[in-house]
């Protein structure tokens, strides 16, 4: 009789296999580029990407979180993240990162994905103070801290 070691889940949410259009920036860039996840939960994302990233990194991923993981309706959501591992391609270009996200904010879903005003320029690495918010408004952002 054989026995299988036991492996423990270290992650704490549950982790969707999803392919999902995903656009990256690196903090403070102006410079941003796409990419695709290939399995996401409510704390982080692993996602493949050309944009050369290395550990440790702040990121912002902007992505249409699904239903599964909102357990509502499907938003439109800025993520921000630490990078905590990337792959190298063993074949093409695509790099595999490993992020975790820190917090991240709701976005309207009338605008394009280019067009962002000052107000939703915010995220959490520039919380926002009550003076920005509309009077009525909830806070869109979410910490994990």
């Amino acid at each position: 009789m054989t026995t299988t070691p036991l492996r423990f889940e270290r992650r704490s949410g549950q982790r969707f296999t999803l392919n999902i259009p995903v656009n990256v920036q690196l903090a403070g860039s102006t410079h941003d580029a796409c990419g695709f996840t290939q399995d996401l939960s409510a704390r982080g994302a692993f996602f493949f990407t050309d944009y050369p990233l290395g550990v440790g990194e702040t990121v912002e991923l902007t992505l249409v979180m699904p239903s599964e993981i909102t357990l509502g309706e499907a938003m439109r959501v800025r993520c921000v993240g630490s990078v905590l591992r990337v792959v190298q391609p063993s074949v093409g270009t695509k790099l595999g990162v490993a992020v975790h996200f820190a917090g991240y904010e709701y976005l309207p879903s009338s605008r394009s994905e280019g067009e962002r005003s000052d107000f939703e320029r915010v995220s959490a690495l520039h919380p926002k103070s009550t003076e920005d918010e509309p009077v009525g408004a909830s806070s869109g952002t979410q910490d994990f801290s």
